[in-house]
């Protein structure tokens, strides 16, 4: 086993390095200067060994109760524990999805049926991705009224606009946290204003 990772390894080096030409250089052989990670990023070294015992051994189906499943399992929920960990929550509250469409469609469509004896006034922003804007439009057809923030010259929301329009009938509060057109990184974290929201109104905020 420990042959096969170490020549797997190799393998995902040299890979690696074949990427990170094609990042580095451009056609004409000139270097390339990449700044489109909020799209898009190459998997890190790291993260990239440590899956390879369940890529190529370890790779059975978590909710099966052979060994391959059972390690599976266990490996997943020692990932929960450091995510937990590392958000400072309780293990129990990390979901793990296949992606950002998923995990969108998992939140705001949850929400709104969850809350629905509450409200249906979701409020977001002019620049959400085109994933979000999707779930909307399936929201709206439902009855859900969505309001949208507008952003200033640097594409940011200012936190005020969005409490202008709570009502005692909104439910969410979804924004994009890190845009991937412009890679404008919302100053959520520095606005207490944002706590404020979810702390006084009671409203949830969802950050894609």
């Amino acid at each position: 086993m420990n042959k096969i990772l170490a020549k797997e390894q190799k393998a995902l080096s040299k890979l690696c390095a074949v990427r990170r030409k094609h990042i580095e250089y451009s056609r004409k052989g000139k270097c390339m200067i990449y700044l489109d990670y909020n799209a898009t990023t190459l998997i890190d070294k790291e993260v990239a060994y440590t899956m390879i015992p369940y890529l190529y051994g370890d790779f059975g189906n978590p909710s099966s109760s052979h060994v391959l499943g059972v390690t599976a399992k266990n490996a997943i929920e020692h990932a929960r524990n450091q995510v937990a960990q590392l958000l400072n929550c309780e293990s129990k509250g990390i979901v793990f999805t296949s992606g950002g469409s998923e995990s969108n469609n998992t939140v705001l469509k949850g929400v709104a049926h969850t809350y629905k004896t509450k409200g249906s006034h979701i409020i977001t922003s002019e620049i959400e991705h085109l994933a979000i804007l999707n779930i909307y439009k399936y929201l709206e057809s439902l009855g859900c009224k969505i309001s949208y923030v507008p952003i200033d010259q640097y594409v940011s929301v200012n936190p005020f606009d969005i409490e202008r329009l709570i009502t005692d009938k909104t439910i969410l509060v979804p924004i994009m946290d890190s845009n991937n057109e412009t890679g404008t990184i919302q100053p959520i974290r520095k606005f207490p204003k944002y706590a404020k929201i979810i702390v006084f109104y009671f409203i949830p905020m969802h950050l894609s």
